[in-house]
């Protein structure tokens, strides 16, 4: 009886170790994903930050272009809004429907496409797309590792006990399909 006794808590202990390390490792992984995220909000705001200086540049040129700095506008100030992925997600597509829109207006004006501080400005837009890409890219495959882990065996056993649930990937706006178009 001793004998089954000391078999019984050497399993106890050991399932206890597997499940306090696979909570550790998901617990890693939930905050690896949260650091992602933070990166690609920091992105989006830089990009937001930006957007005032270049639509104010463009303005001085195409006073008569009011639609679109109104778009840009309300698409900027719904991303700002935004909570949830899906609506950040969402959000910034409209976002650079516009600013595609703000950019194309741009070619109409020569002397603006020479201007100093809007190809610079320009530049850090397109810096910055490139480092929201790089970040949502970063993001989804955090979110891609732990989804994975906690659809796993034995993690799946235990992980929705502890709180953990898939996470939702970034996703590109349905506009992002259609290629530009692309006209002199």
């Amino acid at each position: 009886m001793n004998k089954t006794l000391m078999i019984i808590i050497a399993v106890v202990v050991i399932f206890a170790g597997i499940i306090m390390s696979g909570y550790n490792s998901l617990v890693s992984m939930n905050e690896n994903v949260n650091g992602k995220w933070s990166q690609v909000e920091n992105q989006l705001q830089r990009r937001n930050d930006l957007i005032p200086n270049l639509v104010n540049t463009v303005k001085g040129y195409a006073a008569h272009e009011s639609d679109v700095f109104k778009a840009v506008s309300d698409a900027r100030a719904k991303l700002g809004g935004a909570k949830t992925v899906a609506e950040i997600s969402q959000a910034n597509g409209e976002l650079s429907s516009a600013l595609s829109r703000l950019l194309m207006i741009a070619e109409n004006y020569p002397d603006l496409k020479a201007n100093t501080n809007f190809l610079q400005l320009q530049d850090e837009l397109a810096g910055t797309e490139n480092r929201i890409a790089v970040a949502r890219m970063d993001y989804n495959g955090a979110v891609q590792g732990f989804n994975a882990k906690i659809k796993s065996f034995p993690t799946v056993l235990y992980a929705g006990m502890f709180g953990f649930d898939a996470r939702d990937y970034f996703k590109a706006d349905e506009s992002a399909k259609t290629v530009p178009q692309v006209q002199f």
